[in-house]
């Protein structure tokens, strides 16, 4: 980059001297547009649930669900992703609950769809790890994930949401070959405007504690998900995944974890014309607010890692702390 002009002449601080013009200047920007909200579901009819691992967020039952949805509506948020915390009583060791009809997160988009139509979005998550006894992401056989027998389920489980009018389906099972088979099913199915929101690039990462309790999969959990989440020290490996799930017809790519990996997203971004999610995630989200409910940081610090996310090439950022940065911005 040439630099033109020198000091004393050229001084930065002037652009920097007073709000309105830091205003005027600024580069990157959030809006209420750029927010997802992640909200986890659960049975019966009692009041929501503490998350204990992560402060401020809850279980809702459907009930419940609708009244937090309602308002995310009221802020203009245009998306939310669900997720369930699934009885143990309804697991095994196929994740076959994510093909009942009935099962929580069909009754719940049911129940959003009649009473909001499109008024927000709804995105589903699409993997086994909510529905399995052992906590991975797809079927286990001689201790290993088999691949093509969990695409199998995903592309039913994924037809099924789709049906009860789940707006974007979003496989975060880090399979491979899933987002082209899934395509293919729901196209032959006539749901061709249904979107593919594909994790193409989730990481292996230490920061998905919280969320595995938030959806009861923590204490399953049997070894790790090393075999098919990425490996953290690799970052041109991210490129092939991408390229691999846009030839395969995903519309949206998602970056998981976010603020560890804004490498991750930016390199993504500046070689690929696809719209790139990023998740902050749980173990994010806890570090940032218990650093703020102890006085280490001020709130200023969940502006600033949004910001980070956008700055690096985020359209869109999946984030609990959506609701209240939405009454912010408001």
């Amino acid at each position: 980059m040439k630099i033109i002009g020198t000091y004393p002449a050229l001084r930065m601080r002037r652009n920097r001297k007073a709000g309105w013009i830091r205003r005027l200047v600024s580069e990157h920007n959030l809006s209420v547009s750029d927010l997802i909200l992640p909200l986890f579901v659960k049975d019966g009819t009692k009041k929501r649930e503490t998350i204990k691992s992560m402060p401020g967020v809850y279980r809702y039952s459907i009930k419940d669900l609708a009244k937090v949805v309602e308002k995310a509506c009221k802020l203009k948020i245009p998306l939310i992703a669900l997720f369930p915390y699934t009885n143990l009583n309804k697991k095994n060791a196929y994740g076959t609950e994510a093909l009942n009809e009935n099962n929580l997160i069909c009754r719940a988009v049911k129940v959003l769809k009649k009473e909001f139509k499109n008024d927000i979005g709804i995105m589903c998550d699409v993997a086994l790890d909510p529905y399995t006894t052992h906590g991975h992401d797809g079927i286990l056989k001689n201790n290993k994930i088999d691949n093509d027998s969990t695409i199998d389920i995903l592309i039913r489980q994924s037809v099924l949401q789709a049906e009860i009018g789940c707006d974007i389906v979003a496989p975060s099972d880090m399979m491979d070959g899933r987002i082209g088979k899934i395509r293919k099913a729901l196209d032959k199915h006539g749901l061709i405007e249904t979107q593919i929101v594909s994790y193409a690039v989730k990481y292996a990462s230490s920061f998905y504690g919280p969320f595995r309790d938030a959806i009861g999969s923590k204490k399953n959990l049997k070894g790790d998900k090393k075999t098919y989440q990425m490996d953290f020290k690799n970052s041109t490996e991210a490129l092939r995944e991408v390229a691999l799930d846009i030839k395969e017809g995903a519309d949206i790519v998602m970056v998981k974890p976010g603020l560890p990996y804004l490498d991750i997203i930016k390199t993504i971004k500046d070689n690929y014309k696809i719209p790139v999610f990023s998740y902050q995630v749980s173990g994010e989200y806890s570090l940032i607010k218990n650093g703020i409910s102890k006085g280490i940081i001020n709130q200023e610090a969940i502006f600033e890692s949004l910001i980070s996310l956008k700055r690096a090439g985020s359209n869109a950022i999946v984030s609990y702390f959506s609701l209240d940065v939405a009454n912010q911005l408001k």
